[in-house]
Formats: structure tokens, sequence, C-alpha cells
């Protein structure tokens, strides 16, 4: 194994990082989520249609780049570092794959060139706040019970008036980019309690009657979330039947959606180490730089191990996700929220302010772990399906025994 990156790989991280050095600045940023759609939509078409970033990792019949999932996580990692504000997450990590691996031949053919090229939004939208759960990250997803289980609540399906259609009736709580995609995955329970069973369906807001989308105040900003309605609504289920396995797809699509959230997690990280670096060189107190005493330098030099480390097994991740998707996240997230802990602390009284760019990153360490995590969940459901806990309950009575 080659770990170093491609020359194609650099200079997707090179044209990024430049092109958002210029557009992502704080100010910018807090203008962007300020928006109706919650992101600027120039800019967003400007990185489909110059840099193909929702198609990178799209096959070339459907106008994709071509390109494999590592390169989407070369540019995770860079939207990450500049807190960019974007449907990016939503539409080419979480729906346009679970739109290639379930989708018929003509829906493929009808919404992934459009997503590749920038010209249609999409999000998953999954009841509650079930979204980590749903791509067997924190949980168990093949019962559905996130879905409704065969119970009132959740987002219910039943058959319409013409052939091959579907209604929906219920609610998502929390959609990432919800209030602004045009085209929603919905994870819908199906059958009552006899066949019980979760499908995916494709909703049109802007075409389908019944849909109420609003726009939920959100601790990050940068992530926006809405809370999706849906009231006898119709849709179109995704596939050619009924009888797909539906939570195997989440749950397999589980572990790349953790290896790029984690490389973008990694790219957040950094950047807030860097512009703490870059401040403590600058501020001085006694007469001298704050970043020469011993003790932040130990401080600093714990949290570049720390991240390193995270970015080392996100890209290992990304290469092979199987099993060390979450794990790789977990870490992510983690390194994250130490890092930005700690930006606050080393601005001092500066970074106290809310105004203050620190922020920016801290809230974003914090919001992601509520939605994607916890961290120590993300572990647990990671030994769990190692089976490193398989043979506990059996061999710790002979072992009280011997004693």
């Amino acid at each position: 194994m080659d770990a170093a990156f491609t020359a194609e790989q650099d200079e997707i991280r090179r044209t990024l990082r430049e092109l958002l050095a210029e557009h992502c600045a704080p100010d910018d940023i807090r203008s962007a989520v300020r928006t109706a759609d919650g992101y600027d939509a120039d800019l967003w078409r400007r990185l489909a249609q110059d840099l193909g970033l929702p198609g990178l990792a799209l096959p070339q019949e459907y106008g994709g780049v071509g390109c494999g999932r590592t390169e989407l996580a070369v540019a995770c990692e860079e939207t990450g570092r500049a807190l960019l504000p974007s449907p990016l997450i939503g539409t080419a990590v979480l729906a346009a794959p679970l739109i290639a691996a379930l989708g018929t031949d003509a829906q493929r053919a009808a919404l992934l060139p459009r997503i590749a090229a920038g010209g249609l939004t999409a999000t998953l939208a999954v009841p509650g706040g079930s979204l980590a759960t749903a791509l067997g990250l924190t949980g168990d997803p093949t019962d559905g019970a996130w879905a409704g289980g065969g119970r009132a609540g959740g987002v219910q399906a039943g058959p319409g008036a013409g052939e091959g259609g579907w209604r929906l009736y219920g609610e998502a709580a929390q959609v990432l980019d919800g209030h602004s995609a045009e085209l929603l995955l919905v994870a819908a329970h199906a059958g009552g309690f006899p066949r019980s069973r979760t499908l995916l369906f494709l909703v049109r807001p802007d075409a389908a009657a019944g849909v109420v989308r609003t726009r939920r105040t959100s601790l990050d900003e940068t992530r926006p979330l809405a809370r999706i309605e849906l009231r006898d609504t119709e849709a179109e289920l995704l596939g050619a039947d009924d009888g797909a396995d539906v939570t195997g797809a989440l749950a397999t699509a589980g572990q790349p959606v953790a290896a790029l959230l984690a490389a973008q997690a990694v790219g957040a990280a950094g950047s807030a180490l860097e512009r703490t670096v870059e401040y403590v060189k600058a501020r001085e107190q006694f007469g001298r730089a704050i970043g020469s005493f011993q003790a932040v330098k130990h401080r600093l030099a714990d949290l570049y191990v720390q991240v390193q480390a995270a970015r080392s097994a996100a890209y290992y991740a990304a290469w092979d996700p199987a099993g060390a998707g979450g794990l790789a996240l977990a870490q992510a997230l983690e390194a994250l929220r130490v890092t930005t802990a700690e930006a606050v602390q080393l601005h001092g009284g500066l970074g106290f302010t809310w105004e203050h760019e620190a922020h920016l990153y801290f809230k974003r360490a914090a919001a992601d772990e509520l939605l994607f995590g916890p961290v120590h969940r993300l572990r647990d459901r990671a030994a769990q399906l190692a089976g490193l806990f398989a043979g506990a309950a059996t061999t710790a009575p002979a072992e009280r025994v011997a004693v």
C-alpha cells in the first residue's frame, strides 16, 4: 500500500484550498448562512460546474468525475478546513450513494447526472434524531425501530391511489439541509406489524403537496437543520420493488459516510489548530510571545499529535471503510472537540467572545457530535461489530469460580 497522495489528489487539495481561502473568510461564512438557502449558491455552482465537486466520486457514465472515495475525502477535508456551508454532505455523501445503490436504472439516469452537474441538491431524511442509528454508526439499524418500528410515530408509508404510487405521513425532525434540498430521500416504515419493513422514497418538495419544511435554529449555522412534515404526501419508491434490504443498504453506506465525515472533522480541527498557533506566535504577555512558554508548547504538541492521528485514521477509513469508518469518525470528532476547546482557551479573553471565529469551529465540534455521535456510542458500536465482547458473558463466571 502506498499511503502518499497522488498528483491528482494534491491538485484537488490545492485548487480547493485556494478557492475557499478567497471566498470563505469568517465574514463570508456568516453572510452565507443567513441566506435563504443557508449557503452561497454562486460559490456552490462554481464548485459544481468548474471543479465537479458533487460528482467527484460518481461514475463517468452518470456525468461524474469517476474518482474514488479518497478524492472525495480530500475535498471534504478542505471544506471542513474552511467550514464551508454547502449541500455537499447531504447531496454527495448521503443521498447520491444510496440512489446509486438502490435506484432503478431509470432513477439513476434521471437523478445522478443532475447531482453531478450541481443542478440538483438532495439529502436523507430519517425520523427523529436517528441519522447515526439509521446508518448503523451508533446502533443496529436492521430492526427498523428508528423508522417507526410498526408503531405510531416516525414516517409511515401506504399505497397511493395510482398504480405503484405511495403516500407518506409523518415527520423527520432533524434533516440536514432539509429546508433547501430539491430532493428528499425519506426513510419510512411500511407494511404494518405483520410485514414490517423500512423503505426509502423520493420526494420532490417543490412538486409534491403536503410537504412542510421549517428551518430550525441550530447550534452550528454552517450545518442547517430542518423539520420535514409530510401530510399525505405523494412519493416514489426508490428501487424496483418494496422487497429491497434498505436497512442493510443504509448500514453498508454508513461506514463510507463516517469516513468522509471524519475527513471533514479533521479538516476543521487542523484549521483551528493552525489559527491558534498563529495567534500564540503573535500574542505577547510579560514581554514575550505566549507561544514561547513551555506549557503552551506542550498543549499544542499534544493537539498536533491528536489531529494527525485522526487524519491518518480518516484516510485509512476512506481507503477501506468496512469496520473502520465509525472508529475514524469517533477519533476525528474527539480531536475536533478537544482542539476547538483548547483554541478558545488559548485565545484568552478574546476567544471567549461569541463573535470570534474560534467559536465557529467550537460550534461545529459540538453540533457534529450531537448529530453523528456521541463518541462513546460510536466506539461501542464499533466494538460490537468487531465482536470484542462476544465471549465476555461466558468466560466471566468461569474466571470468578477459579479465583
